[in-house]
């Protein structure tokens, strides 16, 4: 069965940061490529990045280029989300997901994710 697990989120204020993380007990991470999106209400589902299982290139959403970074450690078969500089519109709740038949960026489906963690930017 595939699990995937987010952590990572909570309450900060517009500029500053958080470090989200995805971690897989039951398979190899590195095998696919890895996706973050998240949903706000009244929103629709937003593709926030991706990183590619065979070299890791990387995608972003225009939206959070240059402020977002995807990243991998293979050791600790964990995925990382670093998002700086938030802004109230970054609020919802992030998912890590896996789409099984894609190894490259971006994912334009998604097979599998976690139950997300949520992300909430308020002054």
């Amino acid at each position: 069965q595939v699990q995937l697990v987010e952590s990572g989120g909570g309450l900060v204020q517009p500029g500053e940061s958080l470090k989200l993380s995805c971690t897989a007990p039951r398979f190899t991470m590195g095998s696919y490529a890895i996706g973050w999106f998240r949903q706000a209400p009244g929103k629709e589902r937003e593709g926030v990045s991706c990183i590619s299982a065979t070299d890791d290139s990387t995608d972003y959403a225009d939206s959070i280029k240059g402020r977002f970074t995807i990243f991998r450690d293979k050791a600790k078969n964990t995925v990382y989300l670093q998002m700086n500089s938030l802004k109230p519109e970054d609020a919802g709740v992030y998912y890590c997901a896996i789409n099984q038949r894609r190894l490259e960026c971006p994912l334009p489906t998604y097979d599998y994710w976690g139950r997300g963690t949520q992300v909430t930017v308020s002054s």
